[in-house]
């Protein structure tokens, strides 16, 4: 699968449970839409992702990627009822970084 090289960092930092690598995969002004909560700004993705990784300890595996519309399905898995679940990852990059993702 060709995913930029962006979301490739993303995929790696979030299967490392890296939540200062995840954030750095991030515009400073970026925002981020999940279980119907808004984060703006890296500190509060790192915050948000930091938590996130204790709590459910997620990894990552990407399943289709469209170039298009940005967007990549993922299957991920954790300590999390349903787990494996699959979820849409909607991206906004820019300049290789991301400016926006809302996971559904």
């Amino acid at each position: 699968m060709n995913l930029p090289i962006v979301i490739e960092n993303l995929v790696q930092a979030q299967n490392n449970l890296n939540s200062t690598a995840y954030a750095g995969c991030f515009a400073e002004t970026a925002v981020v839409f999940d279980e119907g909560k808004t984060y703006q700004g890296k500190k509060e993705i790192k915050n948000w992702i930091e938590k996130a990784n204790k709590k459910y300890q997620v990894t990552m595996k990407p399943l289709e990627y469209s170039a298009a519309k940005q967007v990549l399905r993922a299957e991920i898995s954790g300590n999390f009822p349903g787990s494996p679940a699959a979820l849409n990852y909607q991206f906004y990059i820019k300049d290789n970084a991301i400016h926006s993702l809302k996971i559904v």
